[in-house]
């Protein structure tokens, strides 16, 4: 009878390591490479932003297993190979600023090819003209659903612009990533007239429309300000053009919109009432803060 008992003891421990062993490999992990920034301080701070998203991530309160790595260079081949999704944030498209951007656009190929998520933040998702044929093609549009086309572009020009007041408006308050964020004013850099592709700029018919805003101030019109994609090779892709300022982090609509978009890349749950963060004084993830690990495993 104690042999019998020992070895449902020893069963019981099997089956419990081989559970925690699966949920173990179903977390989650977000690999955040933040690129160059020319920007002044209090705009941008591309490093301090990367450091928000990784704090609210694995400290929100309705979150489990959610990992975050934040790089400062092009991520390593064990990197890329570990992210169920890849954030970008920086001035313009990171892979096409760091050195060799055509591996880089490789490397993420790579990625897209077995359905990894993509995230880019405010000028992240800008290209410049050299980044792009004369049609405006390029990865990213295909990736992401559309991109910020800096006026260097030859087929197309998007707008940027410091506005008081934006007010951001969900535009599909039943998709998963505008759970728990209601609409917002803020004073920001929206980018608007962003391009979407050849057909008369129209957002393709796998591309979701997430959240517009009635700009510019003197001729309104309803612009769209983020959005996602769903694609063809299982994976998503999310646009936003905010914040360019580093206090908008505080916004709480705006964090709870911008971590939902990164959880629903990553092909995780977005908690019914989003993903609840606490942001601590943002000074704690500046770029005067205190040694910090950029390739934390």
């Amino acid at each position: 009878m104690l042999r019998t008992f020992i070895a449902f003891l020893s069963i019981t421990a099997f089956v419990v390591a081989s559970v925690s062993v699966a949920v173990a490999e179903e977390n989650a992990h977000v690999l955040v490479v933040v690129g160059p920034s020319g920007h002044p301080p209090g705009s941008h701070e591309v490093l301090a932003g990367g450091r928000v998203v990784e704090g609210c991530l694995e400290n929100a309160s309705n979150l489990e297993g959610m990992t975050v790595t934040v790089v400062d260079q092009w991520p390593s081949e064990e990197q890329r190979a570990k992210a169920d999704t890849i954030v970008f944030i920086g001035d313009t498209f990171p892979a096409n600023r760091f050195e060799n951007p055509s591996q880089n656009l490789r490397d993420l190929a790579q990625m897209m090819d077995r359905g990894c998520g993509i995230v880019c933040l405010h000028y992240a998702t800008g290209l410049l003209g050299m980044d792009v044929s004369k049609d405006g093609s390029h990865p990213l549009l295909n990736w992401m659903g559309g991109y910020f086309a800096n006026r260097s572009c030859p087929h197309h020009e998007s707008i940027a612009r410091i506005v008081p007041e934006a007010t951001i408006v969900p535009a599909t308050p039943e998709h998963p990533v505008s759970r728990g964020w209601k609409e917002f004013t803020i004073h920001d850099e929206p980018y608007i007239n962003n391009y979407f592709g050849p057909d008369r700029n129209r957002p393709a018919a796998n591309v979701t429309v997430f959240a517009t805003s009635m700009l510019p101030p003197e001729s309104p019109q309803r612009e769209i300000v983020a959005w996602g994609i769903d694609r063809p090779d299982g994976g998503r892709g999310f646009g936003i053009v905010m914040p360019h300022f580093y206090k908008n982090w505080k916004q709480p609509d705006l964090r709870r919109f911008i971590l939902n978009g990164i959880v629903w890349t990553a092909r995780q749950p977005v908690p019914e009432d989003g993903v609840q963060s606490e942001l601590v004084d943002l000074e704690a993830y500046g770029p005067a803060s205190v040694e910090y690990s950029r390739n934390k495993k």
